[in-house]
């Protein structure tokens, strides 16, 4: 069974204020566990730090070993990485996963950009931890007893969403997915495919119908559209994700309602929130 749980469910910026408390207020980072396997990181934002300092309890005199998969490389899925105290530990080794990038630029090239002078006091490989880049938009590979399947969705600029499952379980990620810009719930053929059936799809949901109208060029979705998703390919429990920073948690709350309302009797909804703990499986249990 896998074991999922949320450090951090915003998007674009992180908000911490009372307004926000309840949902949270870091951007994007989910840990997927499996049993007693190196764990999976979905995405890299500020709720990484708090993620890290969890992981450091478990290890004790130990190294870290995990992989990150992360969707692309805008601020709120990447700026955790030099604040993940696992990594400042030295012979640990962080694999990140993530698109291929444009303009003869690297994923680790990118990342070497803003962890360096003048955007942060000190370069990626002063980090004592060793971290690795795999470049990739569309594959199936193996990490432990899970099979990653990674695929191009729809964003501003290359974005990959990812399917993980194993025998016990499965979950889709696409924190940031561009829905049709005309505003209609089409879900493209591939996205379909990628989230078939899953028991967990956590899915952008970052606005609502009236300000979409405004927005349908920024990369995001509706909740309209989140439902729309996992109705089409099946999955069992959809999670809305990648709150807007100006989303209070009332907001969070009447949406989550507006979404269970679409839903009908053979999906669940419920809100991501930080602390939030699920598990992939066949009866779905939540903690």
């Amino acid at each position: 069974m896998m074991e999922i749980s949320f450090f951090g469910v915003r998007g674009s910026t992180p908000c911490a204020c009372d307004e926000t408390r309840g949902v949270g207020g870091n951007t994007s980072c989910v840990l997927v566990r499996v049993g007693d396997e190196a764990p999976i990181i979905l995405d890299l934002g500020t709720g990484l730090r708090y993620l890290g300092m969890e992981i450091m309890k478990e290890l004790g005199d130990s190294p870290f070993t995990g992989t990150a998969l992360v969707t692309h490389l805008h601020w709120d899925h990447v700026q955790g990485l030099p604040f993940f105290v696992p990594v400042l530990r030295p012979d640990s080794r962080l694999t990140v996963v993530g698109p291929e990038q444009e303009n003869e630029q690297t994923l680790r090239s990118a990342f070497e950009t803003f962890i360096s002078p003048p955007l942060f006091p000190v370069d990626l490989e002063i980090l004592p931890g060793t971290v690795d880049f795999i470049e990739t938009s569309q594959d199936v590979m193996t990490i432990g007893s899970v099979e990653v399947t990674v695929a191009p969705i729809e964003h501003v600029g290359r974005t990959n969403g990812y399917r993980i499952q194993n025998g016990t379980g499965s979950v889709a990620y696409l924190s940031d997915h561009q829905q049709p810009i005309d505003g209609s719930l089409t879900v493209p053929a591939s996205v379909v495919e990628l989230c078939r059936d899953v028991d967990v799809l956590i899915h952008d949901a970052q606005y609502d119908a009236e300000e979409f109208t405004t927005k349908s060029h920024w990369g995001h979705s509706t909740v309209d559209f989140a439902v729309a998703v996992a109705r089409e390919s099946g999955a069992k429990r959809l999670v809305l994700f990648h709150h807007d920073p100006g989303h209070d948690d009332g907001w969070v709350a009447e949406a989550t309602e507006h979404a269970r309302s679409l839903a009908g009797p053979d999906l669940e909804v419920l809100a991501a929130v930080e602390g939030l703990t699920l598990h992939s499986g066949d009866d779905l249990p939540a903690d």
